[in-house]
């Protein structure tokens, strides 16, 4: 199995782990009844860290259809290998380091961490086109 799919694999528990802190930190806080419900009235949690742990996945978000795309472009263009998977184990890395400091409200490193992960991207993007 090309590397480029493994990886796609480990960035669904990461994923995950963005859905299940965020809904921990934000349940925490307002109770598993407003979870449950359809929050019509739109709480939002007051500590930092929750409302960190949401953007991060928010942000998380922005990037990740991209690295699914490119990675399932590599397997299917056979393009697997190279830059490109080395893109993908960049992306992958900067976006669990970038969780770990968004949480912990590094501010510098945390646009650094991003700023690596987009160059993982163009990695995975020039081999794909390459």
């Amino acid at each position: 199995m090309p590397l480029e799919l493994k990886l796609l694999g480990w960035s669904v528990v990461l994923l995950l782990l963005h859905i299940v802190l965020q809904a921990a930190t934000s349940s925490g806080e307002l109770g598993l009844p407003y979870a449950m419900s359809p929050r019509d009235e739109g709480r939002e949690p007051r500590s930092l860290y929750a409302r960190r742990i949401r953007r991060a996945l928010g942000n998380f978000l922005e990037t990740y259809p991209a690295f699914v795309a490119l990675a399932l472009g590599l397997v299917v263009a056979r393009k697997t290998g190279g830059i490109g998977e080395i893109g993908a184990e960049i992306y992958l890395a900067a976006r669990v380091l970038h969780l770990i400091v968004y949480a912990a409200g590094i501010s510098v490193v945390r646009t650094l961490l991003w700023a690596i992960s987009i160059v993982g991207l163009i990695m995975m993007l020039v081999r794909l086109l390459g």
